[in-house]
């Protein structure tokens, strides 16, 4: 296979003869690290493409040896764990990759691939030298301790590492806290627990002080655990590091609560939240029914992506009707929300009603006069649409004095956040763990780790940081809720032929990426697969 030199430009130029391709440096003191300066003055690195036959791309992430090129290797130490005698294979095969897209025509281009992510035969770490830190950032989400417990016990069951801290408080413990020494004792039953015992925060990214703590301290492999704020960071922490020609591997494990990381199949806590969140709505559901004209309403996470929501709604069957972000909806006049309300009020005498917490927003903004405010990650700060629904349903019925209703409000929300992972998301969150290691001990830095289509795969920070994900309401699984719920969809006639307009001049968009017409670079994540119809 050889390497493409992706240009901001269409591409056009020849496919070059060697597999890394970076772009020279600027300015001189930056020599050998392959970045380059934006106009902006900050470094970005340039994207590494492996170009193949029928169409085939590799978007591979960034390796150690792209600017420390004499670094040695080591046979890895799996070889000799008694654990994996009985594996039939060690190791991965270095051109093994896993694809984007998995469904395909006879005629389909092969496609997007990723590095799959596994153990190597060969490692650039040795046991002994390894100083590794591990740092969770942003919000709770079920699973933080257990993928803190899994690259700890990992990197001491696996691979011998016995020099492990963990960075209290998010990205601002790295320069004003002290590191809290991790050990397989330490951190034995923390899985049992919620939250995160490195504890977190918002914000606090200070990019030069991170990499002199890293430096000064001797680190040199670090795990960032955060959603995609937190995997921007970390993306511009690796950008230091190599700007420094610093040993040193950076890896991100993606965490959102909300399931809108792009490309991957779903983040972990997502499966803990929908099954938690079936709680609060049987609740909901036996006080409506309870009642005379009763009404259950819950809010449930989901600041810009309903999945929760989606998939919550899909799990109960108790729901009457799910407003979601991607889905705008109007309360007043024909075929409105509070016309739907009456009307199933008069058929069931009791209903249900899962609102995402990011849902309405504009309604409540335009209502209230809200000004636009972020929180310290960025994230715009959101104003509570159970409440304001709540208010709005009761001040409509409060008009019709021989309609009276029953109206009971349940928020969630924190106490989703702050659960332990279930079953499912406790394994989900080993192999995160494991697959991370496997990747920084094999040499790899500047990516984060995740599924894709089922197998776990290596992915370049931008990837997953140039969009969010979100629930395609044009698409077969959200008609599968409208269809549990029999609520209207709240879109004209020409709202829906406008999405699907733009759904199909996005996938006429990536076939031609994908034949060369333009840089595949620039090919935008798909919709995720685990939320789209199959």
């Amino acid at each position: 296979m050889e390497a493409v030199g992706v240009a901001p430009a269409p591409l056009a130029a020849p496919v070059k003869k060697k597999l890394l391709d970076l772009e020279k440096p600027f300015p001189a003191a930056a020599a050998a690290n392959g970045a380059k300066a934006s106009p902006t003055g900050k470094w970005a690195m340039k994207k590494k493409l492996v170009g193949g036959d029928a169409g085939y791309v590799l978007e591979d992430v960034p390796h150690l040896t792209d600017y420390l090129p004499e670094l040695p290797t080591f046979p890895n130490p799996l070889q000799d764990n008694p654990a994996y005698s009985v594996v039939k294979q060690y190791f991965v095969n270095p051109d093994d990759t896993v694809t984007q897209k998995i469904v395909v025509h006879k005629t389909s281009a092969r496609g997007t691939h990723f590095r799959r992510a596994g153990p190597r035969q060969r490692v650039y770490f040795q046991s002994d030298e390894v100083n590794a830190a591990i740092v969770t950032c942003g919000g709770l989400c079920p699973g933080l301790n257990t993928v803190v417990r899994e690259l700890v016990c990992g990197l001491y069951d696996m691979y011998g590492v016995t020099s492990v801290v963990g960075i209290e408080g998010g990205y601002k413990g790295f320069y004003s806290k002290n590191t809290i020494p991790l050990t397989p004792k330490s951190v034995n039953d923390i899985h049992k627990r919620g939250g995160t015992v490195l504890g977190t925060s918002r914000g606090g990214h200070d990019t030069a002080k991170i990499v002199d703590c890293l430096q000064d301290r001797g680190i040199n492999q670090v795990y960032i655990i955060g959603g995609d704020g937190t995997q921007k960071g970390a993306s511009v922490i690796y950008e230091e590091v190599r700007r420094r020609g610093l040993k040193c591997s950076v890896a991100g494990v993606p965490k959102t609560i909300d399931n809108d990381i792009a490309v991957i199949d779903k983040s972990f806590g997502f499966d803990t939240a929908v099954e938690e969140a079936q709680r609060a709505i049987n609740a909901a559901h036996v006080e409506a029914e309870s009642a005379e004209n009763g009404i259950g309403v819950v809010k449930l996470m989901g600041r810009n992506s309903g999945f929760i929501a989606m998939y919550a709604t899909l799990a109960s069957r108790d729901v009457d009707c799910c407003l979601i972000p991607e889905s705008p909806f109007y309360l007043e006049g024909k075929g409105g929300l509070l016309e739907f309300i009456e009307r199933r009020l008069k058929d069931n005498g009791h209903m249900v009603i899962v609102v995402a917490e990011g849902a309405g927003q504009d309604l409540i903004a335009k209502s209230m006069n809200f000004v636009d405010t972020q929180d310290a990650s960025g994230n715009k700060l959101l104003l509570d649409v159970g409440l304001w629904l709540s208010q709005k349903i009761k001040d409509h019925f409060k008009k019709k004095p021989n309609f009276p209703i029953t109206l009971k409000y349940i928020d969630p929300t924190y106490m989703i956040r702050a659960v332990k992972s279930n079953a499912s998301d406790n394994v989900y969150c080993t192999l995160l763990a494991h697959s991370a290691l496997h990747g920084t001990m094999a040499g790899y830095t500047g990516f984060t780790v995740a599924p894709v289509n089922g197998r776990h795969a290596y992915i370049p920070f931008y990837r997953i940081t140039e969009k969010q994900n979100k629930v395609v309401i044009t698409d077969r699984m959200w008609a599968r809720v409208l269809c549990s719920t029999n609520q209207p969809c709240f879109l004209s006639h020409e709202d829906v032929e406008n999405m699907k307009h733009d759904d199909d001049e996005h996938h006429l968009h990536n076939t031609q990426l994908l034949e060369g017409e333009s840089s595949p670079m620039k090919n935008s994540a798909k919709c995720n697969g685990s939320a789209a119809g199959v």
